[in-house]
């Protein structure tokens, strides 16, 4: 049996389970990864339980002890075994126990709380850090794919407004990556890739680092393929109750980046802000409400 099926088996047993026994078990359903690196008496703690409660369960389950359902957990962290797929299966079994509302409050407050930790900090003074070498930056070129381009586009597009030092890799037609090859020391990569992670960008980031182009990077853990070759790493939260992990909190880091190199760019870029909106308004660009009538 592995992880998966586990949760489902819980999830079929829970109406019949009595009141502690079914607090345990929502708690191994809901923390999967703690099942693993967590002691069984740390989780009882945090499940609100007593650690034989978590005993009790796992004989419930068919099992000899609380130590195989950890074992289940541990090998499926090892095995990179809970893929999209794996994921959607839980989610739905999730949303089918919890109910529709449920699930989406759970998957929001996951999302308000890892925006909540950019404030920390640690968080903060590398946000700070590296918009400094962006500031600097003669040219930035920006690399995400998959889930993660819209991330880098975000950041070029706001960035555009400052005026054209912004290049967002993967668009030019020539294999999306050919501008990164005059990239140099004076300039900067910002890189955005968080688990499964994508291995074009981890070898554009690699080369880069390798020419001195200093790499910023957005992403999911402070041993990321990515984070050992950057300069300056902006870590962000992923998880989701959700099958698909949460790229939120990369679009604020993104779009916090950019405001504090805009406002690192004093009369010049507030120039060119304002430039871009003049051209916006000559193309017509944006709707604009009409303005009210005064007169008769």
């Amino acid at each position: 049996m592995d992880r998966d099926a586990l949760a489902q088996r819980i999830i079929d047993s829970f109406p019949d389970l009595p009141a502690q026994l079914a607090i345990a078990a929502r708690y191994i359903v809901d923390n999967p990864d703690d099942v693993a690196l967590l002691s069984m008496r740390e989780q009882a703690r945090r499940a609100g339980v007593r650690p034989w409660t978590m005993s009790r369960l796992a004989k419930r389950l068919g099992y000899d002890g609380y130590e195989e359902i950890r074992a289940l957990h541990a090998t499926a962290i090892r095995q990179g075994e809970l893929g999209f797929a794996g994921k959607a299966g839980r989610q739905a079994a999730r949303q089918k126990e919890s109910g529709e509302t449920a699930l989406a409050r759970d998957i929001v407050a996951a999302g308000a709380t890892q925006i909540d930790r950019l404030a920390a900090p640690d968080s903060l003074a590398a946000l700070a850090d590296a918009a400094a070498l962006l500031a600097t930056a003669r040219r930035i070129h920006c690399l995400g794919l998959r889930s993660s381009h819209a991330v880098a586009a975000q950041f070029a597009y706001i960035m555009s407004f400052l005026g054209d030092r912004t290049v967002l890799l993967g668009t030019d037609g020539f294999g999306g990556y050919d501008a990164v090859r005059v990239a140099r020391a004076e300039d900067a990569l910002l890189a955005v890739s968080v688990a499964p992670y994508s291995r074009l960008t981890l070898d554009i980031a690699h080369w880069a680092a390798g020419e001195n182009v200093p790499v910023v990077a957005i992403t999911d853990s402070p041993v990321s393929p990515l984070a050992a070759i950057a300069r300056h790493t902006i870590l962000v939260s992923t998880e989701s109750p959700s099958f698909f992990h949460s790229m939120a909190p990369a679009f604020v880091a993104a779009e916090t980046l950019a405001a504090l190199v805009a406002g690192r760019g004093g009369a010049e870029a507030l120039a060119a802000i304002s430039r871009a909106e003049q051209q916006l308004a000559a193309f017509g660009v944006h709707h604009l409400a009409p303005t009210p009538r005064t007169g008769p």
